[in-house]
């Protein structure tokens, strides 16, 4: 099932700056897409769009169904916080609150608190015993794994991530991509940006971007999720 389809999208900047050109892309539930390219070449800026994170200036761009271009500011948010997972380079944690409370901060905005849960979740991405600290006692890889716990615990349809490793050690790196192959064997569809070639081979497609456009894309159109 198609889960993201953009026809002919494109975001200007100031009438000068053009960060997105005409760009047409179609992504199956299930799919992982690795966007990549130099810095500049609109990946972010795609991501963004299909994250509701911002609008575009021309084009058409259907997730889940849903025409999100015609949404405005608060059905963007609302939509954002119901199908969408994102984890970004940057940890974007609340500093003054613990492991625990971030994760349970996304619950909040979903109208509802789970501590349970949302212990578990921290649980299986070996953070049991780092609950309660703060994200300065953290190292980087325990704060991007809180991140991604943060991302993942409403159960988005989609997840987006912005160079997820990139802040990130050799060993904190396979932590985190281990986690996002684990959502693939269980069917999530996944989008992550990164200029790491041996990150962007992990996926099903690799879209390859420049100047704003789509210039190339490698691998199968279709991923069958794997069964249990």
């Amino acid at each position: 099932m198609e889960l993201i389809r953009a026809e002919n999208l494109s975001k200007w900047y100031d009438e000068r700056v053009c960060a997105l050109k005409t760009v047409n892309l179609s992504v199956e539930g299930g799919e992982w897409i690795s966007v990549m390219g130099p810095s500049g070449s609109g990946k972010t800026t795609l991501l963004n769009l299909v994250g509701c994170l911002d609008t575009p200036t021309s084009g058409t761009l259907r997730v889940c169904d849903v025409d999100i271009t015609s949404l405005d500011q608060g059905g963007r948010a609302r939509f954002r916080r119901e199908n969408i997972g994102l984890v970004f380079q940057q940890f974007h944690l609340v500093p003054h609150l613990t492991a625990l409370e971030n994760v349970m901060l996304a619950q909040y905005f979903h109208s509802i608190e789970d501590e349970c849960e949302a212990t578990k979740a921290l649980e299986c991405v070996g953070l049991g015993d780092r609950l309660h600290h703060l994200p300065g006692h953290l190292s980087g890889g325990e704060q991007q794994r809180v991140c991604i716990v943060r991302a993942l615990i409403n159960d988005p349809k989609i997840v987006l991530a912005d160079e997820p490793t990139g802040n990130l050690d050799r060993e904190n790196e396979e932590n985190v991509l281990e986690i996002f192959r684990g959502l693939h064997r269980l069917g999530k569809t996944v989008l992550v940006v990164t200029h790491n070639p041996e990150i962007g081979e992990l996926g099903d497609r690799v879209v390859e971007m420049a100047h704003g456009e789509v210039v190339g894309c490698r691998g199968q159109k279709l991923y069958i999720p794997r069964e249990f």
